[in-house]
Formats: structure tokens, C-alpha cells, sequence
């Protein structure tokens, strides 16, 4: 370590890994507001905040994957927490938003969007439901930014319509309801139509559309937003890859070939 230089501390740490994980890869830059803005909260420049985020993505396997190797001075706290957040993403997410919203002296409520007038006044009831809208804005603000803010059916790059949806459905597997690997950003229109097994991707990233639409292939409608994208490649995303199991899964439990 330099002269001048101080470690970094566990939970700043933390705060820059929840950072990764809600930035598209192509935006870890030092001009970037999001960087900037966590660089003045904790007492950095934004070359170091950015340079610690590139350490994150020397250690994720989606990016080694697809040969990106990011920095390689990693250190051995960077990879601790890194294997601690990938590790525990029904812990983590929810304990990074609640000391973000610490340091930036806000609430949980105000800092992940949630309106306070939907909330029961106070006790476990809205403990528990402030913790579900917490992962839940997490786990969007991830998928959406591993997709750039894209469909990874058709393209659509508006977010408004986007959805974070889950390959494995949340209520039934808790250990990865905010595990970005099970997620894609898609459409509405798709995400129902995936939901209820009228669309899948397989474990090589195909799109496939149930025989249910294909055979109504002479309805205008249904070719233009089904048929069309029968055995195309869905967009991958910059990180977080879809987890080929989850999709297995998809393929055999939930699509009506």
C-alpha cells in the first residue's frame, strides 16, 4: 500500500460491491454520478471507488466466463466480502440497502423507493414487508442493469416496461429469490408468456415458443410478438448469466412444448 493510502473497511466494502451490482459493466467509470456520489460519502476519490469495482469483476465467473478478467490486485478482503455477498444473496442484499440508507442519513423506505403510505404504521407486519420491497428493488435494479436496460427477447429498451423476472419462481426456491443468476430482464408481454410456460429459453440460450402459439402462426399478432423469435438467441447479459439449471428447470417444469 502507498504512502497516504488507507484500507478499505468492510463496509465500504459493501457499499461499493452493492454499487456493482446495480451499474451496467460499461458504466464502472470514474465520471459516472453513482460513482462520484458514493466517492464523496465515503471520504474517496471516484478513481478509487471505480478501481475497486473493476477488482469486483475480476471475481465474478460470469465475466471470466466470457474472458473479461478485470484488475487483478483483488485483495483478500475484496474477496471475502465478494464470496460472502455471492454466497448469501437472501442475506446481503437487504443488510447493503439498510446501511446505505444509514450513511446517506435517509430511510430504507426513501432509499429504495417505497411508498410509505402502502405501509402498515409500524410493527413485524411492516418490517417484513419493507424487507420483501427492499430485495425486490435490489434484485431489479441488478437484472436490469446486467441487461443494460434491454430485453433480452426483443430489445425493448424502455425500463418502464421491463421486467426483473425470475427463472425459478420466488416462491419457490427462497435461497435464490435475489440471486441475479436467476433472472432475466424481459418484457411484460414475454414475462407472462414465461410464467406461464408459453415461452422458454434452454440451457444454450435459445428461445423457444410453445407449439400453443406456434400452431396460430396465421394470426398477425401472435407472429409478429411469438413466432418470430422461435429458436433465436436471447441477449445475454454483461454479467450474472442465467444459471443453465435454473433454465433446465424452466425447460422440463414449466414450458408446454
Amino acid at each position: 500500500m502507498k504512502d497516504g493510502q488507507r484500507l478499505w473497511t468492510r463496509e465500504e466494502l459493501i457499499l461499493a460491491i452493492n454499487l456493482y451490482c446495480k451499474l451496467p459493466f460499461g458504466k464502472l467509470h470514474r465520471t459516472n454520478q453513482e460513482i462520484l456520489k458514493l466517492s464523496q460519502l465515503i471520504g474517496r476519490t471516484a478513481s478509487s471507488v471505480t478501481y475497486k469495482l473493476v477488482n469486483f469483476a475480476s471475481l465474478d465467473p460470469s465475466l471470466k466466463a466470457r474472458g473479461i478478467k478485470g484488475a487483478s490486485n483483488a485483495s483478500k478482503l475484496d474477496k471475502e466480502i465478494w464470496h460472502e455477498f455471492y454466497n448469501n444473496w437472501e442475506i446481503l442484499p437487504y443488510e447493503s440497502e439498510k446501511l446505505k440508507a444509514f450513511k446517506y442519513h435517509t430511510s430504507i423506505e426513501k432509499e429504495c423507493l417505497i411508498d410509505e403510505n402502502e405501509l402498515p404504521r409500524e410493527g413485524k407486519e411492516r418490517e417484513q414487508i419493507v424487507k420483501a420491497r427492499v430485495n425486490q428493488y435490489f434484485f431489479r435494479q441488478s437484472i436490469l442493469a446486467s441487461y443494460n436496460f434491454t430485453c433480452c427477447i426483443t430489445g425493448i429498451k424502455q425500463s418502464e416496461l421491463l421486467i426483473a423476472s425470475h427463472i425459478r419462481p420466488w416462491g419457490l426456491d427462497e435461497k435464490n429469490r435475489l440471486n441475479p443468476r436467476n433472472g432475466i430482464a424481459i418484457n411484460a408481454l414475454h414475462d407472462k408468456a414465461f410464467e406461464n410456460g408459453l415461452l422458454t429459453i434452454t440451457p444454450d440460450f435459445q428461445i423457444n415458443i410453445s407449439s400453443i402459439l406456434l400452431k396460430q402462426n396465421n394470426n398477425e399478432i401472435i407472429n409478429n410478438y411469438f413466432v418470430k423469435y422461435h429458436g433465436s438467441k436471447m441477449t445475454l447479459p454483461s454479467r450474472f448469466l442465467p444459471d443453465t439449471e435454473f433454465l433446465h428447470y424452466h425447460n422440463l417444469e414449466r414450458f408446454k412444448p
